[in-house]
């Protein structure tokens, strides 16, 4: 590998592993994020960008809350407690929003940093929809804060969007990546 460059295919093929069969069952599972203002981000992820509530979790014990949110029809949510918790642990690619109870009253901006300045880390969601350009006309519509829209820059045919508390969220569609690549 060169100093400060990419690896070559030698080099991943050397360190990528065949999975081990132990591991057929596992699922990316969640994300989370911890949120500033509950209310704020509930009505974005499902007012915005269209997910569904799955579970709502509330400790009161820790004083916090989660809430599981994902693609998925409604009619597929289950309506017994019991049963909607081990379904939601289920269900793969869900956004884990974890509210600290206080936050929300606190003035200023969210409190939790986003990974996209320094010190960098972590750096965002990504959201395939069918129709980017379209699903970007709505969130402006909506008063959604753009970090790129799809035609700026050098990376054509994709956006960022920023949530109520500043992380940031690709709009892709799978094939526009597959044309730009």
């Amino acid at each position: 590998m060169s100093k400060g460059g990419p690896l070559t295919d030698e080099e991943v093929a050397a360190v990528v592993k065949t999975p081990d069969p132990a591991t057929d069952d596992f699922i990316f599972q969640q994300t989370m994020y911890r949120i500033k203002d509950p209310k704020a981000s509930l009505a974005f992820y499902t007012g915005v960008l269209g997910m569904r509530l799955l579970k709502k979790l509330d400790f009161p014990e820790m004083k916090f809350s989660l809430y599981f949110l994902g693609f998925v029809a409604a009619s597929a949510i289950p309506e017994d407690e019991k049963e909607r918790t081990r379904w939601c642990f289920s269900q793969p690619a869900t956004l884990e929003l974890t509210h600290n109870w206080g936050t929300e009253v606190e003035d200023g901006p969210s409190p939790y940093h986003n990974g996209n300045s320094d010190p960098r880390g972590f750096g965002h969601i990504g959201i395939m929809v069918p129709d980017v350009d379209k699903a970007c006309e709505r969130f402006e519509e909506l008063g959604v804060d753009f970090v790129k829209k799809p035609n700026d820059g050098k990376m054509k045919g994709l956006a960022f969007i920023k949530d109520p508390d500043n992380y940031w969220i690709e709009i892709l569609n799978c094939n526009n990546m597959s044309k730009s690549i």
